[in-house]
């Protein structure tokens, strides 16, 4: 392929890239065909299925490179020489500050799994786990080893802070921009000190 066509087709792959993340964030896996993705960039959809067999593949594409980003951003904070709980602070503040659209890109991957083949579906979870969770999961448990946090199921614990960080997957909740230190705070705060006030007496 001439080097200019070989641009071009790069180019138009990231095009269909960024116009269908968008689009699936909008309506989700099984609300959006690919004649919407074709219009909104104004080709045909075998231009499309030049450079994606069909909307699974396509949707994997979106969210293992999104995953690919979370894996580089985890370990350069697991590789910090910081306490467990500054690496989770920095993990927390990683995702919370990018923009909506980016942060809506992590509720579609647990919100949209059950949509794909089950073939797919597990090798995803298992990529999910490897760039994602398992690091998440990880700096928790040796956060318990060292005696930072309490002694409980480092998956529980993943769990219950993602599950804090949830609502701010939706613009609805969050905004159009990243969230205001103020509010990284005090989710950081809830879920590494909790809500009880030891200092009064019930």
């Amino acid at each position: 392929m001439p080097k200019m066509a070989e641009n071009e087709s790069k180019s138009l792959r990231e095009q269909i890239l960024t116009a269908a993340k968008s689009l699936f964030i909008q309506h989700g896996y099984h609300g959006l065909a690919m004649r919407q993705i074709s219009d909104a960039l104004g080709v045909t959809k075998a231009a499309i299925y030049y450079h994606f067999k069909d909307k699974e593949e396509l949707f994997l594409a979106i969210l293992t490179i999104h995953l690919d980003e979370m894996e580089t951003a985890l370990d350069r904070i697991t590789a910090e020489s910081a306490t467990c709980r500054e690496k989770i602070h920095d993990f927390v503040e990683y995702v919370l500050v990018q923009p909506p659209e980016q942060r809506a890109i992590i509720r579609l991957a647990s919100q949209e799994m059950g949509q794909l083949s089950a073939p797919v579906r597990k090798a995803f979870e298992r990529i999910y786990r490897e760039k994602f969770i398992g690091k998440v999961e990880a700096i928790l448990k040796s956060g318990m080893e060292r005696g930072e946090f309490k002694t409980i199921r480092p998956e529980v614990a993943t769990w219950t802070l993602l599950g804090m960080m949830y609502p701010y997957f939706y613009p609805a909740h969050s905004g159009n921009t990243g969230l205001s230190d103020e509010t990284i705070q005090q989710i950081l705060t809830v879920f590494l000190d909790g809500v009880s006030n030891n200092n009064k007496q019930s």
